[in-house]
């Protein structure tokens, strides 16, 4: 595989680089190893809760504490390698995520943990926008950058259930804190391998937005912490209710501050395009649904239907192996069927799994009742991903390209801790609701609960997919400075 890379201080493109297939490579392998760590020590989470001596309403904590500081700060990540150059960006994210994988490993409290957790999503907040602009700007030819999505699209799409398998063998094996230990080395093969194969892009003049990251970061970790608090103690808790209108009061700041500010981390003109806002809202959406159906069947797996953890691990492989595949046939097939279908029927696909995990109990088979729902589920994932990977850079200046992809992305890891706090409002409603059955009977209709809910985001992203985001013609290959359906500019030789 070829690939034509930016030089560094020029806008030329150079010939082909040393090795194009080692870089994306080197792509796939960092932006796996951010993805599964937002779900890898869901399997987990038993041992941590018994080691640490956690309650659960708090393990949510151990997986929002990532998501969150790597959602919240992913706007300024973007920002950030615009301004310094996504390579060495890239690099100190690389270091930052290994130091807090290797402090994790050897957490002795709580509050250790969710420290070493909130590092990581420091570190993959300035990895992942740095990955998608890296794609766009080292491979040039169209068709090979196309591939390059694909990969990026399966890796993404698969992530979260490589995740969940991996955490299960590793905490099988050895012991929870290997979910963490494991990124060491791959960490740090990365940190000398990337200097090799990857080159220096264009840095961009500006300022960093550190007001509008403090205000968006504080708000949306008010308002998921507003929301696992309620579901513990109800709306009816003066402390939830004063952290949620915390969080309104931060968020409506970000906006001021964001209209306001010369260098803004998002840039308010990109929700002007009609199929930019909706694919953000889409990925806002479907991303919350996603991690509350791994977080949720976790727990179900091994507290009803007594998985151990590598078992509970396997259970999820279906829906990792559906996605790759999906993703590699859905990328080869976009120039015939376009964007919009597959983003449709991808969403569609959800909602229907979604649907049918809601009706699980007590009695629910793996063979009979879950495993049917994942497959849909992981053939619908590996559909959309691609579209929406592409539609969320479409149109964008080349200057602007690291803050679209880091709010693509951002929406997404946002979308997973929020979602999540709704879904564990529901599932504590629904608990406190259920207080004289047995505890099996609980966690199976509150899990059920939360499922159907998710349901309703994928819903909403449905209707928003069908009638909200509009692509003319079915040509697929977008990238910034160019509207989907337009004919793409002849890539440099």
């Amino acid at each position: 595989m070829s690939a034509t890379v930016s030089d560094t201080g020029t806008g030329k493109a150079p010939g082909p680089s040393r090795s194009g297939g080692l870089a994306l490579a080197v792509i796939a392998v960092a932006q796996l190893m951010v993805m599964l760590d937002a779900t890898i020590v869901n399997v987990a989470l038993p041992e941590v809760q018994k080691d640490l001596g956690l309650h659960t309403t708090d393990l949510s904590w151990v997986v929002n504490s990532y998501t969150l500081a790597f959602g919240g700060l992913l706007l300024l990540g973007g920002r950030i390698g615009d301004i310094l150059g996504r390579r060495r960006v890239f690099l100190g994210g690389i270091a930052v995520f290994t130091l807090a994988s290797l402090a994790g490993g050897f957490a002795q409290s709580a509050v250790w943990l969710m420290t070493c957790r909130a590092l990581q999503g420091v570190g993959a907040a300035v990895i992942a926008p740095s990955i998608l602009a890296l794609i766009v700007t080292t491979f040039l030819d169209e068709g090979v950058r196309n591939k390059a999505f694909g990969v990026y699209a399966a890796v993404s799409g698969s992530g979260a259930a490589i995740g969940l398998l991996a955490g299960g063998a590793l905490t099988q094996a050895l012991s929870w804190r290997w979910v963490l230990f494991v990124n060491v080395p791959i960490g740090i093969a990365l940190f000398f391998v990337i200097p090799k194969v990857l080159r220096e892009t264009d840095r961009q003049p500006g300022r960093f937005d550190v007001y509008g990251a403090l205000t968006s970061t504080l708000g949306m970790g008010a308002l998921v912490y507003a929301f696992i608090r309620a579901a513990d103690k109800g709306w009816s808790d003066g402390p939830a209710l004063a952290t949620f209108a915390t969080a309104v009061v931060l968020l409506v700041a970000f906006v001021v501050i964001e209209s306001r500010t010369s260098t803004p981390i998002i840039p308010l003109r990109m929700f002007r395009d009609r199929n930019r806002a909706g694919i953000y809202v889409i990925g806002l959406c479907l991303t919350g649904s996603v991690m509350g159906l791994f977080f949720f069947l976790t727990l179900l797996m091994q507290n009803v239907f007594s998985y151990d953890p590598f078992q509970a691990g396997l259970a999820f492989l279906p829906v990792s192996v559906s996605i790759v595949f999906t993703a590699a046939v859905a990328s080869k097939q976009l120039p015939r069927l376009g964007l919009k279908l597959p983003l449709v029927l991808g969403v569609s696909l959800n909602t229907a799994a979604l649907l049918w995990l809601s009706n699980v109990s007590t009695s629910t088979g793996y063979l009979t009742g879950l495993l049917g729902p994942m497959l849909l589920f992981g053939v619908g994932t590996g559909l959309l991903f691609v579209p929406l990977s592409q539609l969320g850079v479409a149109g964008v200046p080349m200057e602007d390209s690291g803050a679209a992809s880091s709010l693509l992305n951002a929406t997404q890891q946002v979308g997973g801790s929020l979602g999540l706090a709704v879904l564990m409002t529901v599932f504590g409603a629904t608990t406190r609701s259920s207080t004289g059955a047995d505890p099996a009977t609980v966690l199976t209709d509150s899990t059920s609960a939360a499922f159907l809910t998710s349901a309703g985001f994928a819903a909403l992203a449905l209707l928003i997919a069908a009638v909200g985001v509009k692509v003319p013609g079915k040509e697929p290959a977008v990238v910034p400075g160019q509207e989907p359906g337009a004919t793409p500019a002849q890539s440099p030789a």
